[in-house]
C-alpha cells in the first residue's frame, strides 16, 4: 500500500506489552510481504491467531485449464454462466467459475446472493471488480463496504467473508503475487504522484475494528500444493475476527472506477495510459467514459495492434464500447485477444469514430505476459463465431 493507517487500539511502541483492560496480553501478529522486507501491518488479537483444532481437505471448484489451441481470439458471455435465479444459491467465494488463467493470474466470474464462508487466499492477492450489487466484506482488519464499480483489493492471507445485500456480480482477478498501484505512478517512497489518475484520497480502507464471537469456526484456505492449487478447511477454536487494533501499510481497501481520471491526448493513447494496478506477469487497466482524441485528423478508436508480448482480456461492464460494435459483444462479455494475433476495431468502427468527441464506455482490461488458457467457465460461455467477425465469414 502507498500509505500508513492506524485503526483501533495499538500500543505506543511496536513489539511491546499491550494489555487488555483486565490486565491480560493481546497477541501481536506481524502480517508482512516478501519475508518481512516489504509492506506489513501489526495486528493485536484477543486470542492466539495460529490456533487451530482441525484441518481437513477442501475440494475447490474446477481450476483446470486447457490451452487456447488452435490460437484464435475468443468472446465469452459471462452472464450466461448464472442464468435465471441460480445466483441465489451461490456465494462470492465458492460460486466462482474460472474463465481464464495461467501461472501468474486466474480470472473468474460469479453471480451471488449468499453469505460466503470465511476465506483466506494464501496464494496471492485478489482484486475483485464489482460489476453490480452492494454489500460489505468483513475482514480481520475491519469492514469494507462495497458498491457497483468498486475494485476490492484483498492482500494475500487476509481472512474475510463477503456479505451481499443484493445480487452481486463480480469479476475476480486472483494473482500468484501481490497487486499494487501501477509503479509508474508511485514515488520511490510509495506516494501516488501528481500525474497519477487517482490518489490516496480515492482508496478506502477499514475505519474501525470488527469483532465477532464464536467457537470452532471454519475458515477455507486456498493454498499451494504439490500438484498446484489446493484447499484446506481449518477449524479455529475462537473466531478469527478478534483484532482490537492494527497499524501499518498492508490492508484491504476499495477503489471505485468512477474515481479514475482518464489520461487523454490529441491522438489515441496506448493502453498503458489506462493502467491502474499491476502484479507479477500482468497489469490491470480500465477504460472509462472520457473525452477522446482532439487532433483535427484523429481516429478515436484504437489502431490495429499486435501486442506481441501479451494476451489482452477485456471485460465489458458499462456503456457502449465503440470499437466492438457489430461483433456481438455486450454487457458482461469478455474478449480474449492473444499474443500472435493482430486485433483492433470491428469493420466500420474505424470510419464511424471520426469526429466523435466522447466515448461512454466502461471496461476492465487484464494484460498478461504469458499465454492464457481457458477454464471451464470460459469454455461454457464461448461465442464460437467471434474469431471470424473481422472477415465476415467463417472457415472454409
Amino acid at each position: 500500500m502507498a500509505y500508513y493507517r492506524r485503526v483501533g487500539d495499538v500500543p505506543p511502541k511496536r513489539h511491546t506489552q499491550h494489555r487488555t483492560p483486565e490486565g491480560g496480553l493481546y497477541y501481536e501478529e506481524l502480517m508482512g510481504e516478501e519475508g518481512f522486507s516489504a509492506d506489513s501491518s501489526l495486528l493485536y488479537h484477543h486470542h492466539i491467531p495460529s490456533a487451530i483444532v482441525d484441518a481437513t481437505p477442501w475440494q475447490l471448484p474446477d481450476v483446470t485449464t486447457e490451452a487456447n489451441h488452435p490460437l484464435r481470439p475468443r468472446h465469452l458471455r459471462l452472464h450466461e454462466l448464472f442464468p435465471d435465479e441460480e445466483w441465489k444459491r451461490h456465494d462470492v467465494v465458492t460460486g466462482r467459475r474460472l474463465i481464464l488463467g495461467n501461472g501468474d493470474v486466474r480470472i473468474s466470474y460469479v453471480a451471488a446472493g449468499e453469505l460466503s464462508p470465511l476465506y483466506r487466499n494464501a496464494i496471492g492477492d485478489e482484486c475483485v471488480y464489482v460489476e453490480s450489487g452492494s454489500g460489505v466484506v468483513e475482514t480481520v482488519f475491519g469492514v469494507l463496504p462495497f458498491r457497483q464499480g468498486d475494485y476490492v483489493l484483498l492482500p494475500r492471507a487476509t481472512t474475510h467473508r463477503w456479505v451481499p445485500s443484493e445480487l452481486v456480480r463480480a469479476y475476480v482477478i486472483e494473482a500468484n503475487s501481490h497487486i499494487t498501484p501501477a509503479r509508474r505512478y508511485l514515488s520511490r517512497y510509495g506516494q501516488l504522484l501528481e500525474h497519477s489518475p487517482f490518489c490516496e484520497r480515492d482508496l478506502h480502507g477499514p475505519d474501525e475494528p470488527f469483532l465477532a464471537e464464536g467457537e470452532d469456526v471454519e475458515v477455507l484456505v486456498k493454498h499451494r500444493g504439490s500438484r498446484g492449487i489446493t484447499g484446506t478447511r481449518h477449524v479455529c477454536p475462537r473466531h478469527p475476527f478478534d483484532v482490537v487494533g492494527w497499524d501499518g501499510c498492508l490492508y484491504p481497501y476499495t477503489f471505485n472506477i468512477a474515481d479514475f481520471e482518464p489520461i487523454t491526448g490529441r491522438v489515441h493513447q496506448p493502453p498503458p495510459a489506462h493502467q491502474v494496478f499491476e502484479g507479477n506477469g500482468f497489469v490491470i487497466c480500465n477504460f472509462v467514459p472520457r473525452k477522446v482524441d482532439y487532433h483535427p485528423l484523429s481516429i478515436p478508436v484504437p489502431y490495429y495492434h499486435s501486442n506481441v508480448d501479451s494476451d489482452e482480456v477485456m471485460f465489458y461492464c458499462g456503456g457502449d464500447y465503440e470499437a466492438r460494435k457489430g461483433s456481438g459483444i455486450g454487457q458482461g462479455s469478455v474478449s480474449l485477444h492473444p499474443g500472435g494475433h493482430a486485433h483492433g476495431p470491428q469493420p466500420g468502427a474505424y470510419e464511424r469514430s471520426i469526429g466523435v468527441e466522447f466515448f461512454d464506455e466502461l471496461a476492465v482490461m487484464v494484460d498478461t505476459f504469458h499465454p492464457l488458457e481457458l477454464g471451464e467457465g470460459g469454455t461454457a460461455s464461448e461465442d464460437e463465431g467471434y474469431a471470424w467477425t473481422w472477415a465476415g465469414r467463417g472457415p472454409r
